[in-house]
């Protein structure tokens, strides 16, 4: 598979204290860079503006974390990129492991390869919050069960895309669920996923999600939803999915 340009993505909202140093990192393992801004209202715009060696999109308001993801993979869509890597901009993914996720993608000819916290123990930087884990192991357990996958984490954000294969997808989530359609759609679409094992590290284990799903339950429960949702919009040919 042809890697010759890949572009890496971070969505943003309000990461006035972790932007410089995050892509201070990110700008010395990849030749191109998109911040998409989600409408942050902290000063992270005024950082941005202040750097030249990142290519920025800003939402003029708060779309949700899925909204900036499908912003980002549209823009590697039109610009021709042939790989799109998406680390969070929080400090907890490590930007040296990005070229490692780009050679996979070429090493397994894989379409998706997908960062996981659980797959192996590497340097383990900080314990996850139970209740983060244990949504995080019930979401993980129902996808393999419905999807027929193997998957040890379906949350991590640091992954690596082969765009052709991004443009068969239709993603409307824009709130913290959409990696979960794209896990049902990837399957149906016959997309093959390879994990790899990342450094488990959270640096604010008090990280707000924002409203109701602060609440453990109801955010579980709007986990659901969407994956019903998206398990409703499969088409036939995708029927043994939805049984």
């Amino acid at each position: 598979m042809d890697i010759s340009r890949f572009l890496t993505a971070l969505p943003v909202y309000n990461e006035a204290h972790h932007i410089d140093d995050v892509l201070d990192q990110v700008v010395k393992y990849s030749p191109d860079v998109l911040v998409v801004d989600d409408g942050s209202s902290d000063g992270s715009a005024a950082i941005l503006a202040r750097r030249n060696d990142v290519r920025i999109v800003t939402h003029e308001f708060n779309r949700g974390y899925g909204a900036a993801l499908i912003t980002a993979f549209n823009y590697a869509i039109e610009h021709d990129f042939d790989v799109i890597v998406t680390i969070d901009c929080d400090g907890q993914h490590e930007p040296k492991l990005i070229r490692r996720f780009v050679q996979l993608l070429a090493d397994t000819g894989a379409d998706i390869v997908s960062g996981s916290r659980y797959l192996s123990v590497l340097e383990k930087k900080s314990a996850a919050p139970e209740q983060r884990r244990r949504i995080n192991y019930q979401i993980t357990e129902y996808l393999n069960q419905k999807l027929r996958l193997d998957l040890t984490d379906s949350f991590c954000g640091f992954k690596a895309y082969r765009v052709e294969a991004l443009k068969q997808l239709e993603l409307t989530e824009t709130g913290y669920a959409m990696p979960l359609e794209l896990w049902v759609q990837a399957v149906c679409h016959g997309l093959t996923i390879v994990e790899e094992p990342v450094p488990l590290i959270y640096l604010d284990e008090k990280r707000s999600f924002g409203g109701s799903l602060d609440d453990p339950e109801a955010r579980l429960n709007y986990y659901h939803s969407v994956l019903d949702r998206s398990f409703a919009r499969l088409p036939s040919t995708c029927s043994q999915f939805t049984e």
